[in-house]
């Protein structure tokens, strides 16, 4: 098994787009994204019982190196500080197939 960082991003879905390029810029390799979440976070509770698509969440999971962690981080964080969201990393292991 290998040693990476699982990283976690929950934003406005309207940002959905600009954080897969970032993924895409840093040489990330893959990522599942879930649409339509709902929570509870610093800025209230979202719901996905509105018409329009435009006030929703967002989910993408993903892995980094090390290495690329840094740089995400670095990247998301003002979209983060704008829209709100959430971005968690933690270390996890990678079965290599």
């Amino acid at each position: 098994m290998e040693a990476i960082k699982k990283v976690e991003i929950v934003t406005n879905s309207l940002e959905l787009p600009k954080v897969l390029d970032i993924l895409e810029k840093i040489g990330v390799s893959g990522y599942t994204v879930i649409e339509d979440v709902t929570g509870k976070g610093d800025r209230g509770r979202v719901f996905n019982d509105l018409e329009t698509h435009t006030l929703t969440n967002g989910y993408i999971m993903s892995v980094c190196t090390q290495a690329q962690e840094q740089e995400l981080v670095t990247e998301i964080e003002p979209i983060l500080k704008k829209f709100g969201g959430v971005c968690i990393v933690s270390d996890a292991k990678w079965i290599a197939h």
